[in-house]
């Protein structure tokens, strides 16, 4: 059933000319049978010469059936002449005039105007001129019946094809705005994504800025000390492997989401970890501090769970902070890192007493050389609905204050 709906779809113009070979058989029926009974039992004066123009219009008629999707408009056309000229041969109704209905109905299913507005009025006016072309042998009351009658069909006809028109066109909306959706649907996939890259590209900034700034100091000062101290060597040698696994581990966790798309599945080695939170400052504080750089941490208020964005963002700026205070604040620098949990709010202080950072750092976005840095800051602060302040501190080095909201609870 299913190759058939097919194949009619597909080939159209072979399904109507088959229609049309249905049609013409009738025809050719009613005009043997008129040629084979007497001139008074058909009703024709000059039945010879009706008979031989009835066989023009059979075939015209038959033809319009063949064509009427291929060209509708001239079909119609072709169907108001073949009706003209069987008014003027005088040829009766038969049962290929069966192709006006068709007709009527395929053009009011298209989108052509006109076309659909001639086929309305020429099947109103076609029983009336045919009525009067051949008026039956009744009474007035009933002929008037009569005409009302054969009026319907050709009413129905292009009542059906309208409606048929209607439906076509709500379809063709509902595909067009479905393919719209789908459109928008992809559109939002990809800013998705490129959000998804943004976040990290500025996750992978903020490990590897912090831990090779790490490593490179520990192996500088390693290199300087390798003969005179070989314990602070190895003691240096150590904080550079670790804090390499760190940055492997916290790259791998990285790059595990893009693999799974799941970012609440974070792996080390073989295992998966937690995201980096406030709970994991000190050490980071600690590690800074293996450096050279005296940091001062301090918490203020009544620590409690946070939610999982603000924790990641308040974590990523002191790391930020203070990769910005090693690369930047100078020898013999100290830094000061202080939370202070409020009744709705988490106020994060980074700040240091070196040279300060360079004014391109800070201005314009703050864009390091990795077209990250205080950009980074700055949007992670905003997807949480916080607020960010950075620039010089007064009397010297960089200060960074955040304010993040809590709204209430953990995520």
């Amino acid at each position: 059933m299913h190759r058939i709906y097919e194949f009619v779809r597909r080939h159209p113009t072979w399904v109507d000319s088959l229609w049309a070979l249905v049609l013409l058989l009738p025809s050719a029926v009613w005009i043997v049978a008129s040629i084979a009974a007497p001139p008074q039992a058909t009703g024709m004066a000059d039945s010879t010469a009706q008979q031989i123009a009835a066989v023009p219009i059979a075939l015209a008629l038959s033809l319009v059936v063949a064509l009427r999707r291929r060209a509708p408009e001239k079909m119609l056309l072709l169907a108001i002449g073949t009706g003209i000229a069987q008014l003027i041969t005088g040829v009766e109704t038969n049962p290929g005039d069966f192709a006006f209905l068709v007709i009527i109905f395929t053009v009011a299913s298209r989108h052509v105007r006109w076309a659909s507005r001639l086929a309305l009025v020429g099947g109103l006016l076609a029983p009336l001129i045919a009525t009067l072309r051949w008026p039956p042998e009744q009474s007035a009351p009933q002929t008037v019946l009569g005409w009302l009658f054969l009026t319907v069909p050709f009413a129905l006809a292009w009542v059906m094809g309208d409606s048929l028109r209607t439906r076509r066109a709500y379809y063709e909306q509902l595909e067009e705005r479905a393919a719209r959706l789908e459109k928008e649907r992809e559109a939002q996939a990809k800013v998705a994504v490129a959000a998804e890259r943004a976040r990290i590209a500025r996750e992978l900034h903020d490990v590897v800025a912090h831990n090779v700034s790490v490593m490179v100091v520990q192996a500088d000062g390693a290199a300087y000390v390798l003969d005179s101290a070989p314990e602070q060597s190895r003691q240096a040698l150590q904080t550079i492997s670790g804090t390499g696994r760190q940055a492997l581990a916290e790259m791998r966790r990285l790059l595990g989401v893009l693999r799974t798309g799941d970012g609440e599945q974070r792996r080390d080695g073989d295992e998966y970890v937690p995201q980096p939170g406030v709970e994991q400052l000190a050490e980071l504080v600690d590690q800074v501090r293996g450096t050279g750089v005296t940091v001062k941490f301090a918490i203020e208020g009544t620590p409690r769970p946070l939610p999982s964005g603000v924790e990641l963002t308040a974590y990523r700026i002191v790391q930020e902070a203070l990769t910005n205070t090693r690369k930047h604040g100078g020898p013999h620098v100290g830094a000061n890192v202080r939370l202070t949990y409020g009744d709705g709010e988490l106020e994060l202080l980074a700040e240091d007493d070196g040279r300060g950072a360079q004014p391109e750092l800070y201005e314009d976005g703050g864009a390091d050389g990795l077209g990250q840095g205080l950009i980074g800051m700055r949007e992670r602060v905003g997807m949480v609905g916080g607020r960010l302040q950075a620039g010089p501190r007064p009397g010297g080095g960089f200060r960074i204050s955040a304010v993040l909201p809590l709204r209430g609870g953990t995520q």
